[in-house]
């Protein structure tokens, strides 16, 4: 009804996920975000690899490598 058309509303309900999920495993959205938008288009993340940027794999990635940073 608000989106302006069906697509617009699966594209809200899209970013609306990931963004709830997010917050669900204590992720700043902003960041998750940014850092995913950004992998995608320079291409540092292929096709075969968009699992790795679910919230939750994103998550484990950069405390794994905070981690490492840390030791």
């Amino acid at each position: 009804m608000f989106a302006g058309s069906e697509g617009g509303a699966e594209t809200w309900t899209t970013l609306a996920s990931l963004i709830s999920t997010g917050k669900l495993h204590d992720i700043d959205p902003r960041h998750y975000l940014t850092d995913v938008l950004e992998r995608i288009v320079s291409g540092r993340t292929t096709i075969n690899q968009l699992h790795m940027l679910l919230p939750w794999n994103w998550k484990a990635e950069r405390d794994s490598s905070q981690a490492k940073l840390a030791a």
